[in-house]
């Protein structure tokens, strides 16, 4: 290698890391902001959450019959049919007393309020990503040069979701929200409705499997000759997001995917019922756990959740913490 391929190489190893300390300061216009959670009185403490940005999350360390913050919440009937928006609360963790609550109506809206503004966070920032494809691949398709900050992000993407960096079609295709009825569903299940161990110890809320020997829990119950563990992580928003991208990028979920991309298409809402019969690998149990999960929709009213929306960010001087 020459001296000038060696300059030339440092040059542009010097560019791209100014380029992605760039993007990590001033992320560009439509890509999606950092949660932005309020604290209500009753909450004791508060952590900084590094995974999700400067935004802050509420501790589950809360007293009998679970927080005032979560007791605040709009009825989900409210949420339901819309006239009411859901609160940035965002939890760390599932309340601890959660499974001390003997009604089984509280203990299940509890868990649902818990649960939902942390699939409507996840699914706001795949919004906000698909927007930007769509911008992306208008000025491709238009052939438009892209600048240097929308290639490094589309690397980023393409890299996140498992797809060749120029096959936007199927990008676009994977890059897609979850409904949160069948999240909520699947949560409730998968966590015992937040009583498991794997949520409690390890915030895993949709007991996703792992080999890795880090950030991992080995279920009591495995089957003799079994390898696998359950991941933890660090706070539930780290948990849905790994489940949305587990939905969006595993071969086990293409159809799963098809079928949404399908509705896309013929213009149809993304139902979480329709979609949860796409399930039957996320469980040794195959149909059976499909119908539980519709049973949990259809019996706690879920699908009417699929419309709920984050309430609007407030302006920064206004924001409460």
């Amino acid at each position: 290698m020459t001296k000038f391929q060696h300059s030339a190489l440092a040059v542009v190893g010097l560019l791209v890391t100014a380029a992605v300390g760039f993007a990590l300061v001033h992320p560009p216009k439509g890509e999606a902001a950092s949660p932005e959670g309020t604290l209500e009185t009753g909450v004791t403490e508060a952590a900084f959450d590094v995974a999700a940005g400067p935004g802050f999350i509420a501790r589950a360390a809360f007293g009998p019959a679970a927080s005032a913050s979560i007791r605040k919440f709009s009825d989900l009937d409210s949420v339901i049919d819309g006239s009411a928006e859901v609160p940035r609360l965002f939890l760390a963790s599932l309340p601890g007393d959660l499974g001390q609550i003997r009604e089984t109506d509280v203990r299940k809206t509890t868990f649902f309020k818990t649960v939902l503004p942390l699939v409507l966070q996840v699914n706001e920032q795949i919004r906000a990503d698909r927007r930007r494809l769509w911008s992306v691949r208008y000025q491709v398709r238009n052939g438009q040069p892209l600048d240097a900050i929308d290639r490094l992000w589309l690397v980023v993407k393409s890299e996140y979701y498992g797809v060749d960096k120029d096959d936007l079609d199927a990008l676009a295709r994977r890059m897609d929200i979850v409904p949160p009825s069948m999240a909520l569903a699947q949560a409730a299940e998968e966590s015992g409705w937040g009583t498991s161990r794997f949520v409690r110890e390890g915030n895993a809320m949709f007991g996703q499997w792992t080999y890795a020997e880090q950030q991992a829990m080995t279920p009591l119950q495995r089957d003799e000759g079994k390898r696998h563990k359950v991941r933890r992580f660090k706070n539930l928003l780290e948990s849905v997001r790994a489940y949305a991208r587990n939905l969006n990028t595993h071969k086990a979920y293409a159809a799963f995917r098809d079928a949404r991309a399908t509705m896309r298409q013929g213009g149809r809402p993304i139902d979480g019922a329709a979609l949860a019969g796409y399930l039957g690998r996320y469980s040794e149990r195959g149909d059976a756990y499909v119908g539980t999960i519709r049973t949990i929709i259809r019996v706690n009213d879920l699908g009417r959740l699929d419309d709920a929306r984050l309430k609007a960010r407030q302006p920064a001087a206004e924001s409460t913490i």
